[in-house]
């Protein structure tokens, strides 16, 4: 309002000071993921810092407003910031309990279980991602082995979040994205300025790869794929801000860093996309991002065409690599011969790859599946048990051989026991240990 109010004393009129947000210029260009303008051309005009009301200057021939509280209340400094409080994300309520019933015996029933008092660290460190994701809710709670802890401390906004990222990225590793997808609603909105902004800094508290985490286990939960994509827009926003601002300082590493970040985003956003099955769009996005010379984003638009089934447009993203990304254009190409059926010329293209990406598990497990189809499965076999025998164990590798002994033999349960044991069995590593039921087919 812009009336003003009598002091009834003084017998004259004072203005309200009004507080204003600066707001932050909105980009001229056409989208937040739109590259093909150079973004980094004309950073962006800095705001005039606005006054807080305790450093208003008074209007001229006003007099100063006499402030209301208690006289038995320390009165707080003009600069001091309080400390925000996340304790609504401490509650044990919003997490949920693992159980061990989807980890098969041979897992259960290792020496190589850790011990429930073992640092967080040393369990990431070692695999054990069921384990981690426990101990990170005990540490957040306070329900922890030893008891008697109350928890992390509420306003500690770095443990907080780091235990809560570790809590989430696990649950995704052991396959139990839904249940992240239930307890990442404690967060609400990570956009409140209030709850989730430092006041004195203005930087974000969440960490980035949280934040980026946030979006699409929120958009699971609430069962609207669409709040994904408009979330990395916002993101982008914000990532493409960053950007300018590292270099008008003339901050390589930053503005590297972000770039890779808005990269990034571009492709999530056509992931989100994807699991909206609007695939045209997806196509249409990907086709308006850069490559930044690994070949990722042509072997994004391969996928996603042969996903479609247009194994030519996918065959033209194969042509589109660039002179460092040749190993890329042959995994296109060989995907494209395996989509039209021509298993013996993919079969050759995985051979030759294998000169130069030796030992890699998918150029394995693609041999192995196209001489299943030629007929040829006992050696398919042989070379994905040799892939474990080697200390691989990725789902995808796990999940063919179990595969394949489901159709060499109807008693194929033993099979997939003794290769959980075989697994359970293998070292430790960051990789990931502990395996699921899923895994085996079991």
């Amino acid at each position: 309002m812009s009336q003003t109010q009598g002091a009834p004393s003084q017998g004259h009129t004072r203005n309200k000071s009004s507080v204003t947000r600066a707001s932050r210029p909105r980009s001229s260009t056409k989208g937040p993921l739109y590259t093909q303008n150079d973004p980094l051309s004309s950073p962006p005009t800095p705001q005039p810092a606005q006054l807080s009301p305790a450093t208003q200057p008074p209007s001229r021939g006003a007099s100063p407003a006499r402030p209301r509280h208690d006289a038995s209340l320390p009165v707080p400094q003009v600069s001091e910031a309080r400390p925000k409080d996340f304790a609504f994300l401490l509650r044990p309520e919003i997490y949920h309990p693992l159980t061990p019933l989807n980890v098969p015996l041979a897992f259960r029933n290792s020496p190589k279980q850790p011990d429930p008092t073992a640092p967080l660290e040393q369990l990431l460190e070692r695999g054990h991602f069921r384990a981690a994701a426990i101990a990170a809710v005990q540490e957040l709670t306070g329900s922890g082995a030893g008891g008697g802890g109350g928890g992390v401390d509420p306003r500690d906004a770095d443990r907080i979040f780091s235990l809560l990222y570790t809590r989430l990225a696990c649950l995704t590793l052991i396959d139990s994205t839904p249940l992240a997808a239930q307890e990442v609603k404690a967060l609400e909105d990570l956009n409140n300025i209030r709850t989730y902004v430092d006041e004195t800094t203005g930087e974000h508290l969440v960490p980035w790869e949280l934040r980026v985490l946030n979006v699409r286990l929120q958009a699971l939960g609430f069962g609207d794929p669409r709040r994904a994509v408009m979330s990395y827009h916002e993101l982008a926003r914000e990532a493409r801000d960053h950007t300018s601002k590292a270099s008008a300082k003339h901050d390589n590493s930053a503005r590297e860093l972000w770039k890779a970040r808005l990269h990034d985003l571009g492709i999530r956003v056509a992931g989100a996309l994807i699991e909206m099955e609007d695939l045209s769009g997806a196509a249409h996005h990907l086709s308006s991002l850069r490559d930044r010379g690994d070949g990722k984003l042509a072997l994004s638009k391969a996928l996603l065409w042969l996903h479609v089934g247009d194994a030519e447009r996918a065959r033209s993203c194969a042509r589109q690599c660039s002179k460092d990304a040749v190993d890329t254009e042959k995994i296109i190409l060989a995907l494209c011969d395996m989509a039209d059926g021509e298993y013996e010329a993919a079969l050759e293209k995985w051979k030759g790859l294998k000169d130069s990406l030796d030992g890699d598990e998918m150029v394995g497990v693609n041999t192995a599946v196209c001489l299943l189809y030629l007929g040829r499965m006992h050696e398919g076999r042989e070379l994905l048990e040799g892939l474990v025998n080697s200390g691989l164990s990725s789902h995808t590798l796990l999940f063919n051989l179990s595969t394949m002994y489901e159709l060499c033999t109807e008693k194929n349960r033993n099979l997939k026991m003794r290769l959980a044991d075989r697994v359970a069995g293998m070292e430790e590593s960051r990789a990931g240990w502990e395996k699921m039921n899923a895994d085996f087919k079991l």
